[in-house]
C-alpha cells in the first residue's frame, strides 16, 4: 500500500510542473481565440481558474488522496474535458483548437499510453458536448495574427517541458535498471557476487588466462564447522560470521579480485595477475585475520577457515577443471585438520601453511 502511494506521489510530482506550464501558456491561446467572441463573465473567471489556479489545486487533490495515482489520472481526464470545452467554446478556431487538443493528447500519451489517450479523447468529446449545450454549435475558420503569436509558446515551450519530464524519467529508469542488474548478480546477505555471477566471470577469466598466458589463482574458502555455529549460537550469529568474512575479503583483496559466495558457508575468489606464491600469502593472511574474529555478544565463539587454492594451468581443458583443482585442495585442507591453506598446484603440490 505504501509503495503504491509512493509511486502515485511521484507520478503527481512529474505532472505538476508540465501542468503549470501547459495550462498557463495554453490559457493565452484560449484567451486570444475567445477575445473577439461575446462571452459571459463566468467564462473569463473559469479561464483564469483553469490556467492559474487549477494546476495547484489538482496537485493538492492528488497528493492528499489515499490513492494519488488514481486521483492524478482523474485530474488528467478533467484537463482533457476542459480542453474539449475550450476548443468548442472558441468555435473550433483551427490553430488554437488544434494546438490545445493535440498538446493534451500528447500529454495523455506520455502519462498513460494508449489507454489514457483514448479515455482523454472521450473526455474531450464530453467537454465539447457541454460547450455546445451551453452556447450552441459554431465553427470559425478565421485566424488572426494575434492568435498565431499566442499559440507559439504552447507549440514550443510545452513540448520542451514534456520532453524534459520524459528524459528525467528515462534517466531514473536507467538507474533503477542498473540497480536491479547489480542486485541480480550479488548475494543479498554478504553483498558479494552470487554463485552464478562468479561462475560466469570464472569462464571469462579462464579464457583470458589462456589467450594472454596470464598468471591467476582461484581459491575456495570454507568456514570450519559452520553448521555447529548455527546449531549452537543460532542463525543470527551465523549470518554475522558470514558477513564478517565478506568484509574481510573486501579488505584483504585488490579492487579487481573477484570474490563471491559459492554456497551456504563456502566462498570463492579469483585472483588474476598474481603469482601462485602471492596468492598463497594473501589467502594465508586472510585465514589468520579471520581466526582472530571475536563476536561482541559471544566471547567464546571461535572461527577458522579451510582454504583450497589452485593456480591456472594451461593444461586445464575448461574452467570446471580449474575449479575442480581448487576443490581438491579444499578437500585436502579439511582432511588435514582444517584451519589451514592447501594448494593443488603442480609446483607446490599439497603445500600447507598451518596456523602459527
Amino acid at each position: 500500500m505504501e509503495n503504491q502511494r509512493g509511486k502515485g506521489l511521484s507520478f503527481a510530482r512529474r505532472i505538476y510542473r508540465p501542468r503549470i506550464i501547459g495550462l498557463g501558456i495554453g490559457g493565452i491561446s484560449v484567451l486570444a481565440a475567445l477575445y473577439p467572441l461575446p462571452q459571459p463573465d463566468w467564462i473569463w473567471a473559469l479561464l483564469l481558474f483553469n490556467g492559474l489556479l487549477w494546476p495547484h489545486l489538482a496537485y493538492q487533490l492528488s497528493t492528499r488522496s489515499a490513492f494519488p495515482y488514481q486521483a492524478e489520472r482523474r485530474n488528467l481526464l478533467l484537463d482533457s474535458l476542459l480542453g474539449g470545452f475550450w476548443a468548442a467554446t472558441m468555435q473550433f478556431n483551427p490553430l488554437p483548437a488544434v494546438t490545445i487538443l493535440s498538446m493534451m493528447a500528447m500529454n495523455n500519451v506520455a502519462a498513460g499510453g494508449l489507454r489514457l489517450f483514448i479515455r482523454g479523447s472521450l473526455a474531450q468529446g464530453v467537454g465539447m458536448l457541454l460547450s455546445w449545450g451551453l452556447f450552441g454549435m459554431h465553427f470559425s475558420s478565421q485566424i488572426s495574427a494575434l492568435q498565431i503569436y499566442a499559440c507559439l509558446p504552447m507549440l514550443t515551450l510545452y513540448p520542451l517541458a514534456v520532453g524534459m519530464v520524459c528524459y528525467q524519467l528515462a534517466i531514473k529508469l536507467s538507474e533503477h535498471k542498473r540497480a536491479l542488474s547489480a542486485l541480480s548478480r550479488t548475494d543479498s546477505l554478504t553483498g558479494l557476487l552470487n554463485h552464478g555471477s562468479w561462475k560466469d566471470l570464472l569462464h571469462i577469466k579462464f579464457h583470458k588466462c589462456r589467450q594472454q598466458q596470464m598468471e591467476a589463482s582461484i581459491a575456495l574458502i570454507d568456514i570450519d564447522h559452520f553448521k555447529s555455529i548455527n546449531d549452537t549460537y543460532g542463525h543470527i550469529i551465523g549470518d554475522a560470521v558470514l558477513r564478517h568474512l565478506s568484509n574481510e575479503l573486501r579488505r584483504n583483496l585488490r579492487h579487481d579480485d573477484l570474490a563471491g559466495r559459492y554456497g551456504g558457508d563456502e566462498f570463492c575468489v579469483i585472483l588474476p595477475r598474481m603469482s601462485h606464491q602471492q596468492a598463497l600469502d594473501v589467502m594465508e593472511r586472510l585465514r589468520q585475520v579471520f581466526n582472530q574474529y571475536q563476536h561482541p555478544q559471544v566471547a567464546e565463539l571461535k572461527v577458522s577457515l579451510s582454504i583450497g587454492l589452485a593456480a591456472f594451468d594451461p593444461r586445464f581443458q575448461d574452467p570446471s577443471g580449474w575449479l575442480s583443482a581448487a576443490d581438491q585442495a579444499l578437500y585436502l585442507a579439511k582432511n588435514s585438520g582444517r584451519n589451514r591453506t592447501a594448494s593443488n598446484d603442480s609446483e607446490v603440490k599439497s603445500t600447507q601453511k598451518q596456523m602459527a
